[in-house]
């Protein structure tokens, strides 16, 4: 990837896999300090963004994330009901590719100057995607900290907002999902986001601003007369959006009920990825273990605003699936036999999939998209 394209993007994927390893080599020193007491970390689970905790024989899972600079499109817009969804997609969707069902979630708003009803819109949207994924929010704090915290210029509020969720093992499985059970001739098993989630965020401020200038959320979007605003996550989506501003809000689909209806209906679950920055060629790697690679020949089709998006950064295809879903906001890893069935069982938990492709003999990864063939390095 070149030097100016990271220019362009804002971040280099390259530095911030650098800089996680060695935070995680840091944090690992600290595993012996709860070595045979409660709470002692898992040693061989690596590579991924949640790790199990053991208290007896009640493995948990616990992750942390955080929305990112989609809260300024939320400012820009003067509305916050969707960004819950955000958040709890980040954790939840982390903890069910590790095989972990989310339970509870503790979150932390940082604020300039506190405004109640900013607040209040951020907390009923976090009550709507709790419910939607089973989740209980059972701690929190908010914390004003003046000019340490800045954001869109004359927003009622600007915030940043993380949190930490904590799940179960299913108890189906043996041990926490890492693909270290992937092997050659598994199917591959995809799920569609229907938005760009809260990733790669820094890169499409770039390029709308740079094609539309500071007020780029107002920026007409599709064709037709404006729809009524949405005001839920079912209703924004980026098919429905009449501006840029509303495209980039469209919040994330959060996948970890459907995994979990996988897992109690019994189906095999090898492993899973989380497409979110880095895109697909970065997070499955992650669980293409032992030497084995990829084919991806049947994905779900980008979202007509990525396309554009890439055509206004100046990015090719190779690069636009490094840093967006590309319309991929997960990856199962199945048996080839019970492939259609894991789709059909999304399926009938609303969520739309099916069969992309195969893990092969040969490292790797490569996918077929309506650009072309795209080939990774393993």
């Amino acid at each position: 990837m070149s030097s100016d394209f990271k220019a362009t993007a804002g971040y280099s994927i390259e530095e911030g896999n650098a800089a996680s390893k060695n935070a995680y080599h840091w944090a690992q020193k600290t595993f012996s300090t709860r070595k045979g007491k409660p709470g002692e970390p898992a040693q061989d689970l690596a590579g991924g963004f949640s790790n199990e905790i053991r208290f007896g024989n009640e493995r948990l899972g616990i992750g942390s994330d955080g929305i990112g600079t989609k809260i300024e499109v939320a400012e820009r817009l003067d509305r916050y009901d969707t960004l819950g969804y955000d958040l709890i997609a980040m954790v939840a969707d982390d903890l069910i590719v590790a095989g972990f069902v989310p339970t509870n979630l503790s979150n932390i708003i940082d604020v300039n100057t506190l405004n109640y009803e900013v607040v209040d819109e951020l907390m009923r949207g976090l009550h709507d995607a709790a419910q939607f994924s089973q989740i209980a929010v059972t701690g929190g704090e908010i914390a004003e900290l003046g000019n340490r915290i800045g954001g869109y210029p004359g927003a009622k509020m600007n915030f940043n907002w993380c949190s930490t969720a904590v799940g179960v093992l299913h108890p189906s499985l043996e041990r926490p999902l890492s693909g270290a059970n992937v092997r050659a001739g598994q199917a591959v098993v995809a799920l569609r986001s229907p938005s760009f989630r809260s990733n790669g965020y820094s890169l499409a401020r770039r390029a709308l601003t740079k094609a539309f200038g500071e007020k780029w959320h107002e920026q007409p979007y599709g064709q037709g007369e404006a729809a009524p605003q949405a005001t839920n996550n079912e209703q924004l989506t980026t098919e429905n959006a009449t501006t840029w501003g509303e495209v980039m809000l469209a919040p994330s689909l959060i996948f970890s009920p459907g995994v979990a209806a996988v897992l109690e209906a019994g189906l095999p679950l090898h492993a899973a990825a989380h497409i979110t920055g880095g895109g697909i060629a970065d997070n499955f790697k992650r669980v293409l273990k032992n030497g084995v690679g990829a084919e991806l020949d049947n994905l779900f089709e980008p979202l007509p605003a990525m396309q554009q998006l890439a055509e206004l950064a100046g990015i090719s295809p190779q690069e636009a699936y490094l840093y967006w879903n590309m319309g991929n906001g997960m990856l199962l890893v199945t048996d080839e036999a019970q492939a259609e069935a894991v789709a059909e069982t999304l399926r009938n938990h609303g969520y739309q999939a099916q069969v992309a492709g195969r893990i092969t003999p040969e490292p790797g990864m490569t996918l077929r998209v309506g650009a072309g063939e795209l080939r990774y390095e393993g």
